[in-house]
């Protein structure tokens, strides 16, 4: 049991949280590219993945894992993300601190992501279950790529002025 819920209900609500602050996230990035800034996106993305975080700290302890470090530096983001979003409200050196951070975020979501499809799908299990395999380290290496040139793009272009009445929020 893990706070009152079988340990697959529990995960249940763990996956659903990662895959909506993924799902989130992605809309958040399209967003910056598009020198856009999507409150409520933006507000379900810190949340859902801060709390995709924080639950992957209550599964049994089994030593430091990848998973854990993953968490760690995830929070770490978040908390650079949120305090540039509303306590700096992305005002000078606060815009390139979001962007970084909330980009880093999402990137290690969807690493874990993939971690997972590859572990539980019975298709890609076969084909990278020792996450060492030619089509693992492909996707992943995409991924990362992708993120890196994401990430530029929304750095360059993501100048937005947030309005006084968001600066509340």
């Amino acid at each position: 049991m893990v706070l009152g819920m079988s340990v697959a209900a529990f995960t249940n609500l763990h996956v659903a949280l990662s895959l909506i602050g993924i799902a989130m996230g992605l809309l958040m990035a399209l967003g910056m590219v598009r020198k856009r800034l999507w409150p409520g996106v933006t507000a379900v993305f810190l949340v859902t993945t801060v709390l995709t975080s924080l639950t992957g700290f209550l599964f049994p302890f089994k030593g430091i894992t990848p998973g854990i470090v993953f968490g760690i530096l995830s929070l770490i983001a978040l908390a650079i993300a949120i305090g540039a979003r509303y306590g700096g409200h992305l005002a000078g050196r606060w815009r390139g601190a979001w962007v970084l951070s909330a980009m880093l975020a999402l990137y290690l979501n969807f690493f874990v992501f993939l971690v997972q499809l590859f572990d539980k799908v019975p298709e890609l299990r076969a084909m990278g279950s020792q996450q060492k395999e030619g089509l693992f380290a492909a996707a992943q290496l995409a991924t990362l790529v992708a993120f890196i040139l994401w990430t530029v793009r929304a750095f360059r272009r993501f100048k937005v002025v947030v309005p006084e009445a968001a600066k509340t929020v």
